[in-house]
């Protein structure tokens, strides 16, 4: 389920700027349930209960997944005061990431599940202090111990997105161009004991290996795309990217280790590709993403791919599936077989009606904003009083008598 805000954030004195059309910016489209399919590798820390002629200390691990993700609109203006600019307003939604194996599955027949991610996504109005653009930011918490903010930007592109290869090879830390690969774990027509096995990656292609991004290139067979809207967001900031600065990872001990980490997240980057597209089958709009992320272990940087391809579902789904549909049949037959009982204990209950309340009588109105504006300020608010209150009796001062006084 999304995560949901029942009260609306209203910041007391409010921050008076104009909005643009959507505060969200080129986040509006998020908004909703997206649904589809998506492909994850890693390589992750092995640790074998002996070490052999042919021991290795990673473990390649391929996924074929099921997705679901959905973003809630966070309702209101979320106020950041400043000290060296004006005060300025974010506007966000928040998000649950969900995905499970589409081939690994229980006794039960449910699928494994393999990431959870709750987090926010904000629209970051330009500042001057620093001195900024409009600006998009992802926060993140990875149940693995992981959290992390990611800034960048967002802009409408004609034409279908481009995906560039990305390449899932390791290399020596802090040195991308000295790779150290592993052909026999990356060759799929080669046995490994130190990969996912067989019959775990049906549907995995060695091509999707090699480059991760092409699942997201044949996700846009046969589709027409005229523009589309790219986010790119990372937790690398430098004086070449924008922000300059900002953004980063924290992980717990365990990961981050004493100078020798079990599997340090170092850096994250992601682009998100949002498409309003038509093929055969009608149209809709197509969310894709491909994530990098970069584990240091052992003493390589280890490239973590994680790509998708998510439709926008247009309401909540009527199709429950086989388990779900089997439990709600076995209460239907409990509840009929709890009739008779149920019948014995039926029980009139005598019915108390509630005082009548009197006439309800509405405090002062609140001023209107003023044009261009959403929120009032703190000076427009009138004094806040119950108009019932003001005709009832006050009560008696001590020492106060039935009489009036004399004057003197």
């Amino acid at each position: 389920m999304p995560i949901e805000l029942t009260t609306r954030l209203v910041p007391i004195p409010g921050i008076l700027h104009p909005f643009p059309v959507s505060p969200l910016g080129l986040l509006a489209p998020l908004g909703g349930k997206w649904q589809g399919h998506g492909f994850n590798q890693i390589f992750r820390p092995f640790r074998p209960f002996s070490q052999s002629d042919d021991f290795s200390d990673n473990f390649l691990e391929l996924n074929l997944t099921d997705e679901t993700l959905e973003f809630t609109e966070i309702p209101g203006e979320i106020p950041n005061r400043g000290l060296l600019q004006s005060d300025v307003s974010l506007f966000g939604l928040t998000y649950l990431q969900q995905v499970s194996d589409s081939n690994v599955k229980d006794t039960e027949g449910h699928p494994a599940g393999i990431h959870i991610e709750p987090g926010i996504w904000l629209n970051i109005p330009s500042t001057t202090a620093p001195g900024e653009p409009t600006t998009v930011a992802r926060l993140a918490n990875i149940p693995h111990g992981t959290s992390l903010v990611a800034q960048g930007t967002a802009s409408v592109v004609s034409g279908p997105p481009v995906f560039l290869p990305v390449d899932i090879t390791p290399f020596f830390i802090n040195q991308p161009a000295n790779k150290h690969p592993f052909p026999l774990e990356t060759t799929l027509s080669t046995p490994s004991k130190f990969r996912s096995p067989d019959a775990d990656i049906v549907g995995i292609t060695q091509a999707m290996v090699t480059d991760p991004n092409s699942f997201l290139v044949a996700a846009l067979a046969g589709k027409v795309i005229n523009s589309h809207t790219v986010i790119h967001i990372s937790t690398l900031s430098t004086s070449g990217t924008t922000p300059n600065a900002g953004g980063g990872v924290s992980d717990i001990a365990f990961l981050d280790g004493t100078g020798n980490p079990n599997a340090q997240v170092a850096q994250m980057d992601a682009t998100f590709w949002i498409s309003h597209y038509s093929d055969s089958q009608g149209s809709g709009t197509l969310l894709q993403y491909s994530q990098l992320v970069l584990l240091n272990f052992a003493p390589l940087s280890w490239p973590h791919v994680s790509v998708a391809s998510l439709i926008k579902q247009s309401g909540k789904s009527l199709i429950k599936d086989k388990a779900e549909i089997k439990e709600g049949i076995k209460e239907i037959i409990d509840i009929k077989q709890l009739k008779p009982e149920l019948k014995e204990l039926d029980v009139q209950l005598p019915l108390h009606p509630f005082p009548d309340p009197g006439p309800l009588r509405a405090g002062p109105a609140a001023a209107a904003p003023a044009v261009g504006r959403h929120f009032i300020t703190s000076e427009e608010r009138p004094p806040v009083a119950d108009a019932a209150l003001e005709d009832a009796p006050k009560p008696r001062r001590r020492n106060e008598r039935d009489t009036p006084r004399e004057s003197s």
